[in-house]
């Protein structure tokens, strides 16, 4: 009889559990989340062009070569007031907008006085798709009186443009 008593008690015992598992089970729902993420954006700013606007009657504008990051050009000037004025296009090729972060031009210290380098235009924001330009003229000075003993000058100019 104590064994029967016994085999009753783990069966309502075996029974009680499998309600409880069973009970808990309806209220638990098991989540699952997949995902994928890909990087669509194209960071393209670069040098596209440069040709020579300008040239004084006698100057030599050389032939100005490019990269997509380095632009180099070797301007020959004659007398005071000759110039040369370069365009440099500058194109965003990708699909972010880009933002002008800085632009740094530097004139070789020990160059001539007598050259002078001037820049303007470029765009503060480049949108994607778009394209801006870079004048850039370099000129004997047209104030010079006398034949100077330095010739030649170097102007070194970099331009960034970041992801804002």
């Amino acid at each position: 009889m104590k064994n029967r008593k016994n085999l009753i008690i783990i069966a309502l015992l075996i029974i009680i559990i499998l309600t409880m598992v069973v009970g808990y089970s309806t209220f638990v729902t098991q989540l699952n989340v997949k995902g994928t993420a890909e990087i669509t954006g194209e960071w393209n700013v670069r040098i596209t062009n440069i040709e020579t606007q300008y040239v004084s009657e006698g100057c030599d504008a050389g032939e100005p070569q490019y990269d997509n990051t380095n632009v180099t050009f070797y301007a020959k000037l004659v007398k005071p007031g000759d110039s040369i004025t370069y365009l440099i296009t500058i194109e965003n090729s990708g699909n972010i907008d880009a933002t002008l972060d800085s632009i740094i031009f530097k004139e070789q210290e020990d160059g001539s006085e007598n050259i002078k380098f001037t820049t303007t235009g470029i765009a503060p924001i480049l949108e994607a798709g778009n394209q801006t330009t870079l004048n850039v003229k370099v000129e004997y000075d047209p104030e010079t009186s006398e034949n100077p003993t330095i010739k030649t000058k170097t102007i070194t100019g970099v331009i960034e443009y970041a992801q804002k």
